[in-house]
């Protein structure tokens, strides 16, 4: 284990002390259908390039990045995903909205 990830304790002598460690939170991915989605078009901090932005996705990162590889491959285009949030290349806002509607998600 990582001694950044110890409570409590710094250092200790005792040959069998066991550190106490934080505990990282497991969130659970909802269902599509309690998922509320935002699709959002954006140009700020990005050279004028437009991005569109999938925000509002509730679990895993497996599942974020599942969701991100499937938009990417429909729309034939590039991105990635991270910390909640999937960047699409480009100006696919109507395109995301039904796809995501198609697969059951709730998508604004």
């Amino acid at each position: 284990m990582a001694k950044k990830g110890r409570i409590n304790v710094v250092y200790s002598t005792n040959p069998g002390f066991a550190y106490e460690y934080e505990q990282e939170e497991h969130c659970e991915t909802l269902p599509p259908a309690k998922q509320n989605l935002r699709v959002t078009l954006d140009s700020k901090q990005r050279a004028g390039k437009t991005v569109t932005l999938v925000s509002g996705f509730i679990g895993t990162e497996e599942d974020l990045n599942g969701l991100a590889k499937l938009l990417k491959n429909r729309c034939g285009v590039g991105g990635t995903s991270k910390e909640g949030i999937i960047l699409i290349q480009g100006s696919f806002r109507e395109q995301i909205l039904r796809i995501l509607q198609e697969n059951g998600y709730k998508a604004k």
